[in-house]
């Protein structure tokens, strides 16, 4: 049986890893409505764009895998927030190559509420996520 020191060790190392996940989810939100030139939130919630919605939960869900593959595989607290910001640059790396590479009317068939180009890029991000995830063991 654990002690009570292990019990809080414990305690403040899952606060701490789950703290800074969600600053880190936080900060993810706001730099993606950065790097896209729609207004998500416009998008989403105004106008009600399914398209807007799958493409900018498929992103939030790719940065939480690789951000689970970073509080799994890290040796401690620094050395996982900083996993997390490289799987941020990396999430948002994907939207850019999504956009230029591979649909550079991306922007738009999102904006016109095309459900296939928020499929497309919520599958890119997830599959990101989960390379950046699977790519942070060591």
């Amino acid at each position: 049986m654990e002690n009570g020191y292990d019990l809080i060790a414990g305690v403040t190392n899952f606060a701490m890893s789950f703290g800074i996940s969600l600053v880190l989810l936080f900060v993810f939100k706001i730099l993606f409505a950065f790097v896209t030139p729609h207004d998500e939130w416009k998008l989403i919630k105004e106008d009600k764009n399914a398209a807007a919605a799958i493409g900018f939960g498929g992103a939030v869900v790719g940065f939480a895998l690789a951000l689970a593959g970073a509080v799994s595989n890290s040796g401690g607290i620094l050395d996982f927030a900083i996993w997390g910001g490289i799987a941020l640059i990396a999430q948002l790396l994907a939207f850019a190559i999504v956009r230029f590479a591979f649909m550079p009317k991306i922007v738009k068939r999102i904006e016109d509420n095309e459900i296939s180009a928020g499929v497309i890029l919520a599958s890119t991000n997830i599959a990101v996520g989960l390379l950046n995830a699977a790519s942070m063991t060591y």
